[in-house]
């Protein structure tokens, strides 16, 4: 069909994936095979077709032809907020399935009234949080205030005191559905005392874990706008929330280098590198700042030749100004993998609020 040559119909009108062979012949848009199965389940809004192996009618090419992924877009993504976030087609199947029944379902962006369940700057509810010490999923009341620029929980309905505040400025939250072990994780991460703390939530209705995912980045713009007010959206929509760059099990050793190396959970979170014990460890044993290349900062394929006490074969050695971190991998996939990643930080210049962070690494007993 030529018409997927058309500009704006090379990829997929929902996630972006390239080259879609699948349509909704009844919202004129080109999808990838992925978002045609999330298509599937709204059948009373989109009904879908193989381009290529199903037998199109005279009239469904043209209502096609005069329609089209850039019509579609014009007409129900016109108001979407600037914070909202856009799935891609590398992310989870609930951000992608909640995204195109927002667009198309619900008409949340052709009708701006709808978003105000994560426009409105104040959202209280309950989530599925994981205990810290027993692992055990418990249903904790959430409140997120924009006025006071932070997200608390409590451990009791009726309990005055929170368990913990949030602050929004040092908060991220990334969906962790294969982590967490439910389709609707969300790992919420904060600062406190300069160190990375960790909670682990869900909700069973995908709409509302998005909702409280997409409240949480509406409260990190509108205080960055504050924060950064020549700031233009396009600079700050990309730090309104983080996908980590690589997390994966590694082997390390401590800094004299002479006991044992050990198996650890590793993420990498911007210029932050943390290990912990357990993937769903809520703080991390210890965390490495990584700065640039000017700054002293490199990563080294394999480990020095006197190194033992490793198991696994693929070294990395991360220099710092102050010392030399010594990790193994597994596989030499791996490996590469995270040289990738490390490297990636290095070649990028700090940025002047990044020194600081520096510093504080640098002073930590």
């Amino acid at each position: 069909m030529e018409l997927l040559q058309r500009p704006g119909n090379t990829r997929c009108a929902d996630c972006g994936a390239p080259d879609p062979d699948w349509a909704s012949y009844t919202l004129g848009v080109f999808i990838c095979l992925s978002c045609s199965g999330i298509h599937r389940n709204i059948p009373q809004v989109s009904k879908v077709k193989s381009v290529r192996l199903d037998a199109w009618e005279e009239a469904q090419v043209e209502f096609m032809a005069s329609h089209g992924n850039d019509a579609a877009r014009d007409t129900y993504e016109s108001k979407v907020p600037p914070f909202y976030y856009r799935p891609t087609f590398s992310d989870c199947q609930l951000l992608r399935e909640q995204w195109i029944r927002a667009k198309y379902e619900r008409q949340e962006f052709t009708h701006p009234d709808k978003q105000e369940p994560y426009s409105a700057g104040y959202r209280e509810g309950f989530l599925w949080k994981r205990g810290r010490d027993n692992g055990q999923f418990l249903s904790r009341k959430f409140v997120l205030t924009e006025r006071e620029g932070s997200l608390k929980y409590f451990n009791r309905n009726d309990a005055k005191e929170p368990k913990a505040v949030m602050k929004i400025e040092h908060l991220n939250a990334t969906f962790q559905p294969a982590k967490i072990g439910h389709p609707h994780g969300l790992q919420v991460t904060y600062l406190k005392d300069n160190s990375t703390r960790n909670i682990f939530v869900y909700h069973e209705d995908g709409k509302e874990i998005v909702d409280w995912f997409n409240a949480l980045r509406a409260a990190r713009f509108h205080y960055l706008q504050v924060a950064f007010p020549g700031a233009s959206d396009a600079d700050l929509v990309p730090k309104l929330s983080r996908n980590y760059l690589k997390e994966g099990y590694m082997e390390k050793t401590g800094p004299k280098q002479t006991e044992g190396f050990r198996k650890r959970w590793f993420t990498m979170d911007d210029r932050r590198l943390m290990y912990f014990k357990d993937p769903l460890d809520a703080f991390a044993r210890g965390e490495v700042f990584i700065g640039s290349r000017e700054s002293g900062y490199t990563v080294l394929d394999g480990l020095p030749p006197s190194t033992q006490g490793h198991h696994w074969p693929h070294g990395i050695t991360i220099v710092t100004p102050e010392r030399r971190f010594l990790l193994a991998c597994e596989t030499e996939t791996e490996q590469q993998a995270w040289v990738a990643a490390f490297r990636k930080v290095v070649d990028r210049p700090m940025l002047p609020q990044e020194y600081a962070v520096e510093a504080h690494f640098k002073h930590k007993p």
